[in-house]
């Protein structure tokens, strides 16, 4: 008898702690925070040297200016403030670029009433892709103007900036399509200039994540 009275009790005590802990579980769940990294909090490697000498403290996006396809001056100064989504690209690329152009329409449509999201497409091979040559491309993705924006600019300057700016490899094909080398990588850099997180393109989940992680930076979860 002594016996049951004590399961009971602790069948009891049992009921009794299920809302306690349902509400300690939800108010955990609550307080949770979707972190994003920050990248090279501790500058950038340069084993070739390719880049200029850089410290060990973060690691920004540098100044730069280029020209879209409505001939309009846009760089570094326009990300001050807003989310910006880069990918590097040419029109005439005849492998991944199509896939990329893709999935960035995807991006460029979730985003599309959100003014504190912009996109940057940046053309390596700028001695072709003029801004007529953009506009045209542009057109032909949907992009919305002062939204999505494609760049064009001094090559030298271009390699750099992809390289030792936004850390992704890219090789100049010098005029032949077949030889251009770029990152299928679209680079998501917060409203300080600083990178949060790079995706594959060409690779659908990938890009639901940018949209998804994109989303927790403009609500400031991160």
């Amino acid at each position: 008898m002594r016996s049951l009275r004590i399961l009971q009790g602790l069948v009891l005590v049992c009921i009794l702690l299920i809302p306690v802990l349902i509400i300690m579980f939800l108010r955990n769940f609550g307080e949770n925070q979707y972190d994003l990294p920050v990248f090279y909090e501790n500058g950038v490697s340069n084993p070739f040297m390719e880049c200029p000498p850089n410290d060990s403290t973060q690691h920004y996006i540098p100044e730069f200016t280029f020209t879209n396809q409505d001939g309009e001056a846009v760089g570094r100064t326009e990300m001050e403030g807003k989310i910006t989504i880069v990918d590097f690209f040419f029109t005439s690329c005849p492998s991944i670029c199509p896939i990329m152009s893709k999935e960035m329409e995807r991006v460029n449509d979730m985003f599309r009433d959100e003014p504190a999201v912009q996109i940057m497409s940046i053309s390596i091979d700028p001695t072709y892709d003029t801004p007529e040559v953009l506009k045209e491309y542009a057109d032909k993705h949907g992009a919305i103007p002062g939204k999505w924006h494609f760049l064009t600019g001094p090559p030298e300057e271009t390699y750099q900036l992809a390289k030792c700016g936004f850390v992704l490899p890219t090789v100049d094909g010098m005029g032949n399509p077949d030889d251009f080398i770029h990152s299928d990588k679209f680079a998501l850099i917060d409203e300080q200039g600083r990178i949060r997180g790079y995706y594959s393109g060409t690779n659908r989940e990938d890009v639901d994540l940018l949209i998804l992680e994109t989303k927790v930076l403009l609500h400031g979860k991160s």
